[in-house]
């Protein structure tokens, strides 16, 4: 198969700052080299030494990597460490206790200070309870909660003791709730009475008691609920308990249960666009390790810093950057449980503003739904705030469009602060691609280079390098520590789908389509292999399209599927959301033409899609990620038979049904 072919265009470069570079981690592309050259020399001895500065073992290990039964890795076997140790009684050891580890906001705009100390002691009381209630080393426990410290406390509380927790995103149905519970046979939920979100109060409780009534889930013993709102839930005696009151009756102290390096920290399930979810397995160790090493090498963490990173516990990013991560570091950290429009679109401004961030890390969805708000109403425009406390910014989730970019560092960072645009994946466990603030001069729409240590590289169909310039499929060819260590009881469709035998069974498929720049070798990611267009011969990628409609200055946001064609063998069909008002029929067809016009000057005739449907906005779950497997259904005219309960307004797909 021909290569996919690149037709983005993006000349701007943007050098660190200088003070940034001169105090950074990594400073200067020297220092990156450096590092990328001790992985190269010697690549165990380099993740050794990263593993003994960085963490606390109880027990040290002697073994870096185990490759005996590839690519079922293992790092660190013969250590034992425990994550929640590490993240807390560390922070009481070095002189943090006093610190501020968590600010939290609520979804009304009380604010909470929580330190250390105090985060320490209501983990050891909570896991304390779960071991009054008989939960232990190996045991699963799923946790679907809104987003509070008590998620957090519950996270840290299973990885005390040892069991493996499995969160589910709070906006998941009865039905997707109830596939994870009995594919992960889970002894427990923990979850709340309710959750408020943009002034709602939405049920949970509700939702785990459907799950439970569904069959197959005996296994669950006990439904530890924490009273959110204190909304009206059914309660089922000797199984459920409130969460406060487990566990106010413990001790604050609980000794960290020292488990293997590779023991199971979590499972946490990917939906995929067809079929089981599948349940990534990260270990303790090897996953703690790069959660603590990118919080200090991509965000360059320093003791001053105020940390938010906008996604929710229920997602990977949540997980390293949230409950992880920042606590391995010793940061403070902002929580929010509510959305960025609530009471108003300046709602993320205002915070950063009020709560003196400095280090500002969300997904390009909500950057653009953001610029749609601002340049419908001026004054939740960022100009009205006060933003100079933010010195890093961050993107994370998909591809940022150089568009999206371009108003990101303009507009939040006054031109003044790096853009990091980080390319991972729940099965990465954190950055492999990406920035490096002090060192990296940036590209818009480019996560630029590999972290050192990760072997990223970009392979034709048969496993072989492609020349920089040319577009292909994008691999790491070395095991790292923070890999997915298999799918949850499916070794075998591990295999298949990320070490596929096609690429020889030794590389780890991303599952995304690339390109390394000519000159700089900076990869661009193109977007998924499932989402590369196929049109008269020519293979390109949904990314660029989307990039060059959002570049139009009508664009809000833009998503581009494919569809069947006899003609073209695929048609592209592009989804748009509007700066202004949804446009009636006939202006809606005047503005297609305009759109098919523009991607045609940007990128070339062959790139013109189709079809354009318009919408008051994209298909997206509550966490901001748009929903792609419902457009191609839409684009296909085919019925919706997919799970859409965790659609955050269903009513859009109506409006998308109509094609121009």
């Amino acid at each position: 198969m021909s290569a996919i072919e690149s037709v983005l265009q993006e000349n701007r470069v943007f050098p660190p700052p200088e003070a940034l570079a001169k105090q950074a981690t990594i400073s200067g592309m020297a220092g990156y080299n450096a590092l990328c050259a001790e992985a190269e020399r010697d690549y165990e001895g380099f993740w050794a030494r990263l593993g003994r500065e960085n963490l606390h073992w109880s027990k040290p290990f002697s073994r870096v990597l185990d490759e005996s039964n590839a690519p079922f890795y293992k790092w660190f076997d013969d250590g034992e460490l425990n994550a929640s140790y590490n993240c807390l009684d560390r922070n009481l050891e070095n002189g943090n206790a006093d610190k501020t580890a968590i600010i939290f906001e609520t979804d009304d705009g009380k604010v909470t200070h929580i330190s250390y100390r105090e985060l320490h002691a209501r983990v050891c009381r909570f896991a304390n309870g779960l071991k009054s209630l008989g939960i232990a080393k190996g045991d699963r426990v799923v946790i679907y909660m809104p987003m509070s410290v008590e998620g957090v406390v519950a996270m840290q509380a299973c990885a005390r003791i040892g069991a493996t927790h499995s969160v589910v995103f709070g906006g998941f149905s009865s039905k997707s709730l109830h596939e994870r519970i009995v594919d992960v046979g889970a002894v427990a939920v923990i979850t709340a009475d309710e959750q408020m979100r943009g002034g709602k109060a939405l049920p949970l409780k509700n939702i785990v008691d459907e799950a439970l009534t569904l069959g197959g889930a005996e296994a669950v013993r006990k439904v530890i609920v924490y009273r959110r709102t204190g909304g009206q839930v059914a309660w089922q005696a000797g199984r459920d308990l409130w969460m406060h009151e487990l566990a106010d009756a413990q001790s604050a102290e609980c000794p960290a249960v020292p488990v293997e390096a590779e023991h199971p920290l979590f499972i946490l399930y990917t939906s995929g666009s067809t079929g089981k979810p599948k349940g990534v397995q990260h270990s303790t160790g090897g996953y703690l390790l790069w959660a603590k090493m990118t919080m200090l090498w991509t965000f360059d963490l320093k003791p001053h810093d105020v940390f938010w990173c906008t996604a929710d516990i229920g997602w990977v990013t949540g997980h390293t950057y949230i409950a992880y991560g920042p606590l391995a570091a010793g940061a403070t950290q902002v929580m929010f449980e509510g959305v960025p429009t609530y009471p108003d679109a300046g709602r993320f401004w205002e915070m950063i503003q009020r709560l003196k961030v400095t280090i500002f890390y969300t997904a390009p969805t909500a950057i653009r739904s953001l610029i749609k708000a601002a340049e419908a109403d001026s004054k939740v425009h960022p100009r009205q705030y006060d933003l100079s406390s933010l010195r890093l910014l961050g993107s994370v989730g998909e591809p940022i469009n150089p568009e999206a970019w371009m108003w990101y560092h303009t507009n939040i960072g006054g031109g003044r602060c790096p853009v990091l645009d980080t390319f991972w994946q729940t099965e990465t466990g954190g950055h492999v691609i990406t920035p490096l603030p002090g060192a990296t001069p940036l590209v818009p729409g480019s996560c630029t280079l590999p972290l050192p240590g990760i072997a990223a590289a970009i392979v034709d169909e048969t496993g072989q390098d492609v020349p920089n310039g040319n577009g292909g499929i994008l691999v790491i060819k070395r095991p790292w520590p923070a890999m997915i260590r298999t799918i949850w009881g499916d070794p075998e469709r591990f295999k298949k789908s990320y070490f596929p035998p096609e690429l020889g069974g030794t590389l780890y498929l991303a599952g995304d389509g690339s390109i390394r720049d000519k000159d700089t070798g900076y990869f661009t990611i193109m977007g998924r292999i499932d989402d590369v267009l196929n049109v008269s011969g020519h293979r390109m990628g949904t990314m660029e399209i989307e990039s060059a409609l959002v570049a139009n200055p009508i664009v809000a946001e833009a998503a581009v599927v494919g569809r069947p064609d006899d003609t073209t063998g695929e048609a592209i069909c592009a989804f748009v959301v509007l700066k202004r008002a949804r446009p009636n029929d006939e202006e809606a067809k005047q503005i297609a033409t305009e759109l098919r016009n523009w991607v045609g000057k940007e990128i070339g005739p062959i790139a013109k899609p189709k079809e354009i449907r318009f919408g008051d906005n994209l298909p997206k779950t509550r966490s901001g990620k748009i929903m792609r497997r419902l457009l191609r259904s839409l684009a296909k005219n085919e019925e919706i038979t997919q799970d859409t309960s965790t659609l955050e307004n269903p009513a859009i797909l109506e409006q998308l049904k109509q094609a121009r």
